[in-house]
């Protein structure tokens, strides 16, 4: 687990104001709050949508037809903004058994080296979804049964995984900080 008050935690760019990682920090703080806002208002329209195809399906045996796909995208841009909040928060799942165990040195050590690999991963992976989108587009994918476009969708995703590249940037920087302080 990350402990809160090390230097890997906000703490660092409080202490370093005015300087172009305290900028940076600013400026995805921004974004991950819209991204976030953004992923709550497409929760709640998705759980709406369900409520009202079931409601309809059930009661007048009227299903909503392409609620399904409708559901599908609005999925997709949800677990896409979503991630990027998870990641900054330090939600996501580790195993740390060993990790806790090793020396504090070899601990920074790790947490930057793994950081860096992650941003390299999804960086890779933001890259080729972001060829993707072009590739959609001139092939003017839709879905199945309502025909929407599937280039916005694939759009939203890439955004979201840069946000995310952005995220782990910073983590990777204040465990490089981190590593370099101890």
């Amino acid at each position: 687990m990350i402990d809160k008050n090390d230097v890997y935690s906000d703490l660092w760019f409080k202490k370093q104001q005015g300087t172009p990682l305290s900028v940076l920090d600013r400026f995805y703080r921004v974004i991950i709050k819209i991204l976030v806002a953004i992923a709550a208002s497409v929760l709640s329209a998705m759980m709406f949508l369900i409520m009202t195809d079931v409601v309809l399906r059930y009661v007048f045996n009227s299903p909503l037809s392409g609620s399904y796909e409708i559901i599908e995208y609005m999925m997709a841009i949800l677990i896409a903004f979503a991630v990027v909040y998870c990641a900054h928060q330090q939600g996501h799942v580790s195993v740390d058994i060993l990790f806790d165990h090793l020396p504090k040195n070899f601990q920074a050590i790790l947490r930057c080296l793994t950081t860096l690999v992650v941003f390299i991963l999804f960086l890779l992976i933001a890259w080729q979804n972001v060829l993707y989108i072009k590739e959609t587009y001139d092939q003017k994918l839709t879905s199945t049964i309502l025909y929407i476009p599937t280039f916005p969708f694939v759009a939203a995703v890439a955004l979201g995984l840069l946000a995310l590249c952005m995220v782990l940037l910073v983590d990777f920087l204040n465990a490089l900080i981190g590593a370099v302080s101890k």
